[in-house]
């Protein structure tokens, strides 16, 4: 097709193809940044329902037989969890730290064991409190 002397072929400016790409990378980044809270609000979910499962099961076995587990694996082998889910932070079931308790005043002899548990992550929270300090 063979153009005139008036016609011009219509394109994008350079301009115009420099806003588009800024638009682009922009929302780019708007969405990574709400993809990767999404998945750290996920993470902060599952710690939460994981301390709230170890320290009911904690409590539960206190209740039961009168003291404290001596580790989180007894929970496992009395049957009181099925497994020790992993820390959501570390991606180890092992970096648990198990808060000792208190000695019993009544019954000094009895063996110590664990009255609570907390993550072992050094990370900290999108509501600013560092991981291993949640209740």
């Amino acid at each position: 097709m063979v153009r005139g002397l008036g016609t011009q072929s219509r394109g994008f400016t350079l301009i115009e193809l420099l806003i588009v790409m800024v638009l682009l990378v922009l929302l780019a980044g708007i969405s990574l940044a709400v993809y990767g809270n999404s998945v750290q609000r996920g993470k902060e979910a599952a710690l939460a329902e994981d301390l709230f499962q170890m320290r009911k099961a904690i409590d539960e076995y206190y209740a039961d037989k009168g003291k404290y587990p001596t580790d989180l694996q007894t929970l496992v082998t009395e049957k009181y969890l099925r497994s020790i889910a992993p820390d959501p932070f570390t991606n180890s079931a092992d970096t648990w730290q198990q808060i000792p308790s208190e000695p019993n005043a009544a019954n000094p002899a009895a063996e110590p064991g664990i009255s609570d548990v907390k993550s072992g992550s050094d990370q900290t929270g999108l509501n600013g409190k560092p991981y291993s300090e949640w209740e």
